[in-house]
């Protein structure tokens, strides 16, 4: 069996993109102070039975390098990833620092760095308070009120609790036989239930999506992998959001188609999964190895930095296959 499962009346209930109105922020089913939408259908049983299937013995790292000079999202003129020297072994000595004196700088070689980045650079989870409609996000929490002069107060990194699920890919490119989805290709329903059927997938209330567009195999050639990038489009989305998945992600810095195919919403899935759906999305991930071993489903193990009221949190998820016990 593929595609997507049937839904009982009560978890359809649980899942916001049933009631959805179009380009108006949802209402969460989860109460007026949630601030996680879907990610409330994650349980701890749910967790326990993928871990109890999962190989620890063979680990795939989903997250992409930070460097200097990677890819990353600057269109709105947000800064490029920076990484400085704090300290060196030879100027420590020169500039004593901690005030040890240059015998003991020259004994101990001490080296420390810092560094300066966009929360949207690298791999990330996007949080419900980065997108929404009309000064409101997800819930109807409202800038007027939840957003101070350092950051939203409610619905950011710090909310997103550590993710145990079923991973599922959908490899796209793989489906239409290339390497790399065209520029600007718009995945829809079809593309989605194409990619199902050809891996014998049936997607599950409560399971993580990363959808595979080849963008990542171009990865870290800029000039490749950033403009006019292959994606989600609405229907796409749409259908993901009703099959109960928690978070959505792929392999682009958008997830999204880009250009947008609306001409009134340059952003229209970021919105719709977001404000309307209650559903995080995670950028920027890495498929290729997942891909090359047609590992449709696994573990997924996914935990982002926890930054107050941050729209983005970087993480560093991990897939394991799933195996017979």
């Amino acid at each position: 069996m593929c595609g997507a499962g049937v839904i009982d009346e009560q978890t359809r209930a649980k899942i916001a993109a049933f009631r959805a109105v179009t380009r108006t922020v949802g209402t969460s089913p989860f109460g007026p102070d949630d601030q996680i939408g879907m990610l409330n259908l994650l349980t701890p049983a749910a967790a326990r039975e993928v871990m109890g299937s999962a190989d620890p013995g063979r680990v795939i790292d989903m997250s992409v390098e930070l460097f200097v000079g990677m890819p990353t999202w600057t269109q709105g003129g947000e800064p490029p990833f920076s990484m400085w020297m704090q300290h060196t072994p030879r100027g420590s000595a020169v500039d004593d620092p901690v005030g040890v004196g240059r015998e003991q700088n020259e004994l101990v070689a001490w080296s420390a760095d810092s560094m300066s980045m966009f929360t949207h650079t690298g791999t990330h989870v996007d949080t419900l308070n980065h997108f929404g409609y009309h000064n409101k996000i997800w819930n109807g929490f409202d800038a007027d009120d939840h957003l101070g002069s350092l950051g939203w107060r409610v619905a950011g990194a710090d909310r997103i609790p550590p993710i145990i699920a079923r991973g599922v890919l959908l490899d796209v490119a793989g489906l239409h036989g290339v390497d790399v989805l065209p520029d600007s290709y718009g995945i829809g329903s079809d593309d989605l239930r194409g990619a199902l059927a050809r891996q014998a997938v049936e997607l599950r209330v409560g399971d993580v999506v990363a959808v595979r567009t080849g963008r990542g195999s171009t990865w870290p050639d800029a000039t490749r992998y950033l403009p006019r990038e292959p994606g989600l489009n609405l229907e796409g989305a749409r259908f993901l959001a009703e099959s109960g998945v928690v978070t959505v992600g792929a392999d682009n810095i958008a997830v999204e188609q880009l250009p947008s195919a609306d001409p009134e919403n340059w952003m229209g899935v970021h919105t719709y999964l977001f404000a309307e759906c209650g559903i995080p999305m995670i950028e920027v991930l890495d498929l290729e190895e997942l891909a090359r071993e047609q590992m449709w489903t696994f573990a997924f193990l996914g935990a982002c930095m926890r930054i107050r009221g941050a729209t983005a949190g970087p993480m560093r998820p991990i897939a394991m296959p799933l195996v017979d016990r």
